[in-house]
């Protein structure tokens, strides 16, 4: 038990050591993410779209 204790006081020590970003970053990194993601999700849409769409021509 004193070992997982220990454990727990080392990681809340490492923590107090981790640079936080403050909120004006956090937001510009969310906003970064969330934009990518979604510029992704379009692009592989519309590839996948193409796709099928050929697909069907082939097989038609």
């Amino acid at each position: 038990m004193q070992r997982v204790s220990k454990f727990f006081r080392e990681i809340a020590r490492e923590m107090r050591k981790v640079s936080w970003p403050r909120r004006a970053e956090l937001t510009r990194y969310t906003i970064t993410v969330i934009t990518t993601v979604a510029i992704f999700a379009v692009f592989f849409a519309g590839i996948d779209l193409g796709i099928s769409k050929l697909i069907r021509l082939i097989l038609e």
